[in-house]
């Protein structure tokens, strides 16, 4: 299974935010759209990096008070772990399990398309082999 088909399931839009943006900004847009991470977009819309809850709290432990002023791309996670939209998916959960990340920007011809989260890719598998059971017991069973 590809990546492509997670997207397809969850939806390829992708909430981003230009690295000029204060914490501030970025933290109510994540807030706003109940999401765990924002890619930041450069000229172009290009990926240069990515803002986490992990880098909310790390620029609170850090900054202090000071924290929400701060732009964007002062705090963000630079050359974040980004995947292809044609990835083997259990590649892709590997590499997320082995760094330790819960969501990952998809790319196609290095642009951005999507975000997809360790999340979006058990549930596609599990509706996956759910069906697959469903499948077998009909042929078992002989029903149709």
């Amino acid at each position: 299974m590809q990546v492509r088909e997670v997207l397809r399931t969850k939806g390829g839009r992708a909430i981003t935010i230009e690295r000029g943006a204060t914490v501030a900004e970025a933290i109510a847009l994540m807030v706003q759209n109940n999401i765990g991470s924002l890619p930041i977009t450069g000229d172009e819309g290009i990926l240069v990096g990515i803002f986490s809850e992990r880098d909310v709290l790390r620029n609170i432990h850090m900054h202090g008070e000071g924290s929400k002023r701060l732009k964007v791309e002062e705090v963000m996670t630079r050359e974040p772990v980004t995947c292809d939209i044609d990835d083997d998916v259990e590649t892709v959960m590997g590499q997320m399990s082995d760094r330790r990340i819960a969501k990952v920007p998809v790319l196609s011809g290095g642009a951005l398309v999507g975000i997809i989260s360790v999340g979006d890719m058990i549930k596609l598998m599990f509706e996956r082999v759910q069906s697959e059971n469903q499948h077998l017991m009909t042929y078992i069973h002989g029903t149709l």
